[in-house]
């Protein structure tokens, strides 16, 4: 029966490192972490960096995994948590519609030349009240 346990944690193990590459590979791709840097000038602390995403790689996979693990620090640090996340989620998918030129194509299709920086703003303060709305309403309880 345990070599049974070990080959699961072993498959385990292995695709969750594969899902973690792949998507480290993708936030590398899109160009935000060395953005950030560049923008922020700190090219220095790069290691600061790479240590902070590998280790909050590890601590969100084990959170994941052990969803028995209670922190019980309340509301405030839910709601930072919450923050961080949705700041990270919005990174990437300005990123990712950086690379892949969606904006520009979408403002000359639309023959739009002012209001580029308006109109993105108000595409990011439409997504922060949608997940507002979503959270205050409870609806992630399934009610």
């Amino acid at each position: 029966m345990w070599i049974k346990h070990l080959m699961l944690g072993l498959a385990g193990f292995a695709s969750g490192s594969a899902v973690a590459a792949g998507t480290f590979a993708f936030i590398i791709m899109l160009g935000v972490v060395p953005r950030m840097i560049g923008k922020s000038r700190t090219a220095a602390e790069v290691m600061w960096y790479e240590n902070a995403i590998v280790l909050g790689g590890i601590s969100g996979n084990i959170v994941s995994v052990f969803l028995t693990v209670r922190i019980p620090m309340g509301h405030p640090i839910l709601w930072i948590y919450g923050i961080c996340a949705g700041i990270f989620v919005g990174c990437n998918a300005m990123a990712l519609a950086e690379v892949l030129k969606t904006f520009p194509i979408l403002f000359r299709r639309a023959k739009l030349k002012i209001g580029l920086s308006l109109i993105v703003t108000v595409m990011a303060v439409g997504k922060t009240c949608g997940s507002l709305f979503y959270f205050f309403r409870q609806m992630s309880d399934g009610g």
